[in-house]
């Protein structure tokens, strides 16, 4: 992400214990606009670790945006690489040295300490705003650091406890911090006071004297990085859930198994084949390109695409940067780290999909209607027996003959390629001007285009700009649209799937990153369209 930082502070605690850690003066501010979309620094979730990370990375939270990122680490013998980013140090010790992380330049520049390690303006006394304190400056020249005199760098004392804080365990690693919970960095009173976990049993500002000042609290055995939870067996993300087993490419034993994928064959998310287990999969149809070159540079369109957290979208107007294979999957990897993608050749508009899963097969359909794109398939490797096809489509503006023209070019083509004992989703702009147009017949002989419709916040399933017309679409064929489920999104449910508009949806924290000018913003196309499906993995 091209943006701002200031330092980072106090990783994966929650914002209640952030505040006690960090000084209640100095809370998280609103986070900024991404001026690229976020696409250099992933957002993660320090719950679930580095899973939406890339290779070597780790998840960091950044308080001053009040979310957390990728960050790879760096040194002399491995550097950041690119010219917005810097090597920052961290304050923390790992291998018996200071950890560095790749960030954006503007951190080390912001940080007025970074790199400084009991400068002469940190003179290590316990009072002084300087010093890590109530002003929010870390005195230990760490960009990770800033909370309230928890790893001090003034001279003559390697931990401060500066009057009035009880931050402190006479360590290096503040007890009760990010290295706690039963290790030899703790200062809870008697065997057993932590849980044992990697991310302190006890409170984010710990080592008080008498029993309950530690074990048992948010992140804790027990709770939600525990048995039991999201991340253990039998939960969303384990036993025979979105990464499964029993798929095609799959590794297990038995009649219809394959070679085994990065997203399959017994990994950590993977249970094998089974009765019982599901797949939940969010199609998302996104023309929501901005700006005057029907492209995704200004980034309100991937903000939108990254606050539903889809699992295939129907792209349309797929334009990047300079359209470099780098350029395209760093938008790619904005949407969802490490997903799959194709996009047509040749286009000035093309279509394409993204997957989270697999893409074992791939093309596109000549449209004979018009010159400057093609219909764009993928065949997606979903787990279980059955594989997804998708087709992203953007038809004419001209008028409804015209579309009716296409849809019986892309209904041709289906019957023709694709099997119908897979799933089937026809996806995208179409353009339509109503939902009694020609086209929906010709559709209908493949997919169901009768009703519920997805809709916003306040009931409008129109999705052009102005929001007087269906322009845009998700039609699956009979077999997937049997496991269709209510979008729910936080508390947030809409039966028949969601328009994303972002100007009318409360509240916007169900759905950050996004913004709410970003559906408004200059160039537009149109709103997403989202619809869920709970598919049996057997």
């Amino acid at each position: 992400m091209k943006k701002t930082f200031s330092y980072l502070a106090c990783a994966a605690v929650s914002l209640t214990i952030l505040a006690l850690a960090c000084g209640d003066s100095d809370p998280p501010k609103t986070p900024l606009p991404l001026e690229d979309g976020g696409v250099l620094w992933v957002q993660c979730d320090p719950q679930r670790g580095a899973s939406a990370c890339g290779e070597g990375e780790e998840c960091r939270y950044v308080p001053f945006y009040d979310r957390a990122i990728c960050v790879r680490p760096c040194g002399p013998q491995a550097v950041c690489g690119q010219e917005e980013a810097a090597c920052c140090p961290t304050g923390e010790e790992r291998d018996g040295g200071e950890t560095t992380f790749c960030l954006p330049s503007e951190v080390c520049e912001a940080t007025p300490d970074a790199g400084d390690d009991a400068g002469a303006g940190d003179g290590g006394d316990g009072g002084e705003e300087t010093d890590g304190g109530s002003s929010g400056d870390d005195g230990g020249g760490s960009t990770l650091d800033g909370g309230d005199i928890e790893v001090d760098a003034g001279p003559g004392t390697e931990v401060d406890a500066g009057p009035g804080t009880v931050v402190d365990a006479g360590t290096e690693i503040d007890a009760g911090t990010v290295v706690d919970a039963g290790t030899e960095i703790d200062a809870g009173p008697g065997p057993g006071t932590d849980a044992g976990t990697e991310i302190d049993a006890g409170t984010a500002i710990d080592a008080g004297p008498g029993p309950g000042t530690d074990a048992g609290t948010e992140i804790d055995a027990g709770t939600e990085i525990d048995a039991g939870t999201e991340i253990d067996a039998g939960t969303e993300i384990d036993a025979g859930t979105e990464i499964d087993a029993g798929t095609e490419i799959d590794a297990g034993p038995g009649p219809g198994t394959d070679a085994g994928t990065s997203t399959d064959a017994g990994t950590s998310t993977d249970a094998g084949t089974g009765t019982g287990t599901y797949t939940n999969i969010r199609i998302m149809a996104a023309n929501i390109s901005s700006g005057n070159g029907q492209d995704y540079d200004p980034g309100h369109g991937i903000r939108l695409m990254q606050g539903v957290d889809p699992d295939v979208v129907l792209i349309q107007e797929f334009n990047y940067r300079t359209d470099s294979v780098a350029d395209i999957s760093s938008l790619v990897n904005a949407v969802g780290s490490g997903f799959h993608y194709y996009r047509e050749e040749g286009a000035q508009i093309p279509n394409g999909i993204i997957s989270r899963w697999p893409i074992i097969q791939s093309g596109e359909w000549n449209d004979t209607q018009v010159s400057n794109r093609d219909f764009a398939w993928a065949r997606i490797d979903i787990p279980g027996p059955k594989d997804l096809w998708a087709v992203s489509v953007h038809l004419l503006t001209s008028g409804s003959g015209a579309r009716n023209n296409e849809a019986n070019l892309i209904v041709n083509y289906i019957r023709a390629q694709i099997p119908e004992s897979d799933y089937l989703v026809i996806g995208g702009d179409l353009n339509t001007d109503s939902r009694s147009e020609s086209c929906f017949s010709t559709f209908a002989g493949v997919v169901v285009t009768s009703s519920p419709y997805p809709a916003d916040k306040n009931g409008n399933v129109n999705t052009n700009f102005s929001r007087g017309k269906p322009y845009d679409h998700v039609l699956v064929d009979a077999d997937l649209n049997q496991y269709r489920q209510s979008t729910v999104i936080g508390s947030s449910t809409f039966p028949g799937g969601l328009v994303l508009d972002s100007r009318v949806y409360t509240p916007l924290s169900e759905i950050a990153p996004v913004q709410a000018g970003d559906s408004a913003a200059s160039g537009m196309q149109h709103m997403g369209i989202i619809k869920d499906f709970r598919v049996p993995a057997f």
